[in-house]
């Protein structure tokens, strides 16, 4: 276990306009719904030049052709594929870690496993990968599936894709193409390459990777999910940990949790990074911070939601969740019981549990003066309810330059974020150990 002082984990999930239901609506909104490079190459930038550990970006994969009354009304996930963006993104940064999120339902870890080494190579050991097994029917369709695919059976997957992608990343020595020998005509030793025969319950393979072993060994592993199979996958598989909290003691059990399970896996705790999301208001004064955020939460169209498998548009928003038996579904487990006990715990109206959970994705929200944010990021880092947060901006680009310029500097004057990167790769910049080769 590393004898470093614990730093502050800082890691940013841009969404185009913000992770806030109302965000595209803001007055500071102008852009339209297209692709736009450039406005990704500035949150990169923008992150990079604040010395946060990592860049990431999310893949909410496929669309239903469904027309409904919310069709059209979401202006959240329209973005770029992960590995295209990201291959661009690298080739203008210099020391930020850059995660993808693949979804291990619609790929085979061969394709998975290069696409990770050619990102890791181009940036220079600063790959990352988000692992989720979430299973939309409408996605399912898009890829002409229609198979069902249980809970734990899309774990016990996503777990024998990441063990077939370690095999094929081993498939040759770290220095097996460092030598070419001209004079003998060998360009390398035959014996730094190491050809598997997998046969698992899903995913077969057999022969080589066509390309050399990543720069970090492995990619960094990230992992989201706060359901009790998401967490033991974290423990087992995990080195970042993306998960949801609204309060510190519910972070801090989830954090011990999780921490507990990773001895029986022979891993030190130390090696998994937990990161909750954390959605910032941040303002000169506490005041002007809560217009700020009362100016977003008015825009929220609360006249069509849905909850646990009901459309509850039928229902006065102003009344509490009514008594339904409501389904969690295949996806989201643990966020959905996090909205269902807290409505009941507070017994909160339709439209206060929208607008205390649902824009924010159910993450900690922090609206405030400098010292405000400062002090819970603290708190929670402190007393171990986090290692770091993934810094959700609720509106852009607005929340995160705020973010940037007021309370990075504000942590690192408290002394618990960084002022510069000490590694080379995104592992050494997290602490985390370079995976060494297996036979």
């Amino acid at each position: 276990m590393t004898s470093k002082k614990r730093q502050l984990v800082l890691n940013v999930f841009l969404q185009r306009f913000g992770h806030h239901l109302a965000a595209w609506r803001h007055s500071s909104s102008k852009d339209n719904g297209r692709p736009n490079l450039d406005w990704w190459v500035r949150g990169a930038q923008l992150a990079e030049a604040a010395k946060f550990h990592t860049f990431f970006l999310a893949d909410f994969i496929g669309r239903s052709g469904e027309i409904t009354a919310d069709t059209g009304r979401s202006g959240i996930s329209y973005q770029f594929e992960p590995f295209t963006l990201l291959s661009a993104i690298a080739t203008v940064t210099k020391n930020i870690g850059l995660v993808a999120t693949v979804n291990t339902n619609y790929d085979h870890p061969y394709h998975v496993a290069r696409k990770f080494t050619s990102l890791d190579h181009l940036s220079n050991g600063r790959a990352g990968w988000n692992i989720v097994s979430s299973y939309s029917p409408h996605t399912a369709l898009n890829f002409g599936l229609d198979e069902q695919r249980a809970h734990e059976d899309r774990y016990a997957r996503a777990a024998e894709f990441v063990e077939l992608s370690k095999r094929l990343w081993d498939s040759w020595d770290d220095d097996a193409f460092d030598h070419p020998d001209r004079a003998a005509g060998q360009f390398y030793d035959p014996a730094k390459s190491h050809p598997l025969q997998f046969n698992g319950e899903h995913f077969a393979s057999d022969g080589l990777l066509d390309f050399p072993r990543p720069i970090q060994g492995y990619p960094v592993l990230v992992q989201a999910g706060n359901s009790d199979t998401g967490r033991e996958f974290a423990a087992r598989i995990a080195e970042m940990s993306y998960c949801s909290a609204q309060s510190l003691d519910v972070a801090q059990a989830f954090y011990k949790d999780v921490k507990s399970r990773m001895a029986k896996y022979g891993r030190a705790e130390d090696q998994l990074k937990i990161t909750p999301g954390l959605s910032v208001v941040v303002a000169e004064t506490d005041q002007e911070a809560q217009d700020k955020f009362g100016e977003l939460q008015s825009l929220v169209d609360v006249s069509n939601v849905h909850f646990g498998g009901f459309d509850l548009s039928g229902y006065d928003v102003d009344g509490p969740l009514p008594d339904l038996p409501y389904q969690s579904g295949e996806n989201g487990r643990g966020r959905f019981q996090q909205q269902l006990d807290l409505a009941r715990r507070e017994n909160l109206s339709i439209r206060q549990l929208v607008l205390r959970f649902r824009v924010a994705r159910g993450h900690l929200q922090a609206v405030g003066s400098v010292k405000t944010v400062a002090d819970t990021i603290e708190q929670w880092f402190v007393e171990r309810g986090a290692d770091g947060f993934n810094v959700v901006p609720p509106y852009l680009p607005q929340g995160f330059e705020d973010f940037t310029r007021l309370v990075v500097p504000e942590l690192q004057r408290r002394g618990i974020f960084r002022t510069e990167y000490e590694g080379e790769t995104f592992r050494e910049n997290l602490g985390l150990d370079r995976p060494e080769r297996k036979s």
